[in-house]
């Protein structure tokens, strides 16, 4: 998330000082992404050292107020006009918690998925409840707030953010599964220089099932149908994700 281009602009619109600036900010945003004043101030400071704002003057409770200057202004015609960059994507918790739960010694890969999806779940709820709230008012009383709108499209944003998420939890858990019902038994130690197969009790013990030679059943209730590699359960359309209480 780019504060900075965040800030760059709330000051087109007029000169701010900073917890003004912080508070327009999370207004627009439904406070999804919380600043604090020093986060402000920092980056107010920095964009000044680049030149991209500048101070002006004093409001009449005497706050230092800053104002946007033309090499701002052109900077942030170009992050408006420039796509995001997703070859470089941010570092995803969740991606890096599954990718080291996989063969960790004592951790039930299935466990883990199954609670996350439980949180995701709620919130989806939470955010489609968040949404139909949101939308109730701007048909309600016809306003067009500038805010509001913002606020709805971050919402919607979660939502499809939160159901990718559910989608590919079920995914991988399907996925666990299915390598741990295929995996071949071990052979004959090869002399080939070719890489051996993935030993069968590593993928077992994935998904927290006993591997082959131990004469024990999977585990009650494991499922068999899952997400598949290109979607996820059915019923899931139009739940929702992240908000905020209005």
């Amino acid at each position: 998330m780019s504060i900075r281009h965040g800030l760059l602009a709330l000051l087109e619109h007029g000169p701010r000082y900073g917890s003004q600036l912080r508070t327009e900010f999370e207004s627009r945003t439904g406070a999804t992404w919380p600043l604090n004043v020093g986060q402000v101030y920092t980056t107010l400071g920095r964009l000044e050292r680049d030149g991209l704002v500048g101070q002006s003057g004093e409001d009449g409770a005497g706050h230092a107020l800053y104002a946007i200057t033309d090499a701002g202004r052109a900077e942030l015609r170009t992050w408006f006009e420039r796509p995001v960059d997703r070859t470089s994507p941010a570092r995803d918790e969740l991606a890096i918690k599954l990718a080291m739960a996989v063969g960790a010694p004592g951790v039930d890969i299935r466990a883990v998925i199954q609670s996350q999806r439980r949180h995701t779940v709620k919130a989806m709820q939470d955010y489609t409840r968040l949404k139909a709230q949101a939308l109730a008012a701007l048909e309600g009383t016809g306003s067009r707030e500038r805010d509001d709108v913002a606020w709805l499209l971050v919402l919607e944003q979660l939502i499809f953010q939160t159901e990718a998420e559910a989608r590919w939890l079920d995914h991988c858990e399907s996925r666990l599964i299915r390598l741990s019902a295929t995996a071949p038994a071990p052979g004959p130690t090869s002399t080939s220089a070719s890489a051996p197969a993935p030993a069968p009790a590593a993928v077992a013990s994935a998904v927290g099932e006993p591997g082959p030679g131990t004469g024990a059943a999977p585990a009650p209730g494991a499922r068999t149908g899952g997400a598949g590699d290109d979607g996820g359960p059915g019923g899931r359309r139009g739940a929702g994700a992240g908000g905020r209480a209005r």
